[in-house]
C-alpha cells in the first residue's frame, strides 16, 4: 500500500489534464531527477508510466485520436479473436464518398476536420467490445465482435445514416458528407477447429469488395452478404431512414 501511495503522491503534481506526450515527458523528467536521488523505486514508476503511455499512443491515430492500423492488425491476429463468441463477428470497412472534392473544394483543413468528425461519429453507440480503427486515408474499420449479422448490419447503418444526418454545413456552407460501408460478417469457429491465420485477411478483403459494391450502386449504402441468397445486397438510403435508424 505504501507504494502505491508514493506513486499517487508524485503523480498529483503533474497537472490536471495534460496531453499525453507532456505528460510522457514528465514522467521521464521525474524518473531522472529520482535516479539520481538514487531512488530507483519510484523511478522505476515513472518511467514505466512513461512507457506505457508511449506504447497507447503509438496505437492512436494522430489526427482522429481513433485507433490506428496498427491496433487493428495486432488485434486481428492476437488471442481476442480466438474468444469470439457464438453470434461471430463482423468487421465493417467505412469509406468517405468522393472525399477528394472535399478537400479540393474547402482545403485540407476543413478535410481534417471532417475526418476527425466521421471517427467521432462512427464511435458512438458500439457495442462494449467493439471499436473504431482507422485503416488509411479517409477509410475507417469498425470491428464488432459477438454480434450476428442483423445487428451488425443495423449497427453500419445507424453510423451511417448518423453520418449523412451530421449537420455539415455548420463547418463550411454547402459541405455535406456521405458514407459507403461493406461489411463482411464471419460465424464462430466450429468447435475444435482452430482459427486459421489467413481467417482476418480473408474477411477484410470480402469487406472491401463489399464497400466498392456499396460504391457502385450510388454511394451513401451499406453492402453485406445475405445468408440465405449469399447475394451482395446494397442497402437502400430512405429504407434505413424511413425505419428511424
Amino acid at each position: 500500500m505504501a507504494e502505491v501511495s508514493v506513486v499517487a503522491d508524485d503523480e498529483a503534481a503533474l497537472p490536471p489534464g495534460a496531453p499525453g506526450t507532456d505528460l510522457l515527458s514528465i514522467h521521464e523528467s521525474i524518473a531522472g531527477v529520482l535516479a539520481t536521488q538514487g531512488d530507483w523505486r519510484r523511478a522505476y514508476h515513472h518511467l514505466k508510466s512513461a512507457f506505457d503511455l508511449a506504447r497507447a499512443g503509438s496505437l492512436r491515430d494522430t489526427l482522429t485520436s481513433s485507433y490506428n492500423r496498427r491496433y487493428l492488425d495486432q488485434w486481428l491476429h492476437g488471442p481476442a479473436l480466438d474468444h469470439r463468441g457464438p453470434p461471430g463477428m463482423a468487421i465493417a470497412l467505412v469509406d468517405l464518398d468522393l472525399f477528394k472534392e472535399v478537400n479540393d473544394t474547402f482545403g485540407h483543413l476543413v478535410g481534417d476536420r471532417v475526418l476527425r468528425e466521421v471517427a467521432d461519429l462512427l464511435q458512438q453507440g458500439l457495442p462494449p467490445e467493439a471499436f473504431c480503427a482507422r485503416y488509411g486515408g479517409e477509410e475507417f474499420a469498425l470491428v464488432l465482435p459477438d454480434v450476428d449479422v442483423a445487428r451488425a448490419v443495423r449497427i453500419a447503418d445507424t453510423a451511417r445514416v448518423r453520418v449523412a444526418r451530421h449537420p455539415w454545413a455548420r463547418i463550411r456552407p454547402g459541405l455535406s458528407v456521405t458514407i459507403s460501408v461493406g461489411l463482411a460478417h464471419e460465424n464462430q469457429a466450429e468447435p475444435g477447429r482452430a482459427r486459421e491465420t489467413a481467417e482476418p485477411e480473408r474477411q477484410l478483403r470480402r469487406a472491401d469488395a463489399l464497400l466498392y459494391t456499396a460504391k457502385r450502386a450510388g454511394r451513401n449504402k451499406v453492402a453485406y452478404h445475405d445468408n440465405e441468397s449469399s447475394l451482395m445486397i446494397p442497402r437502400s438510403v430512405n429504407s434505413a431512414e424511413s425505419a428511424g435508424a
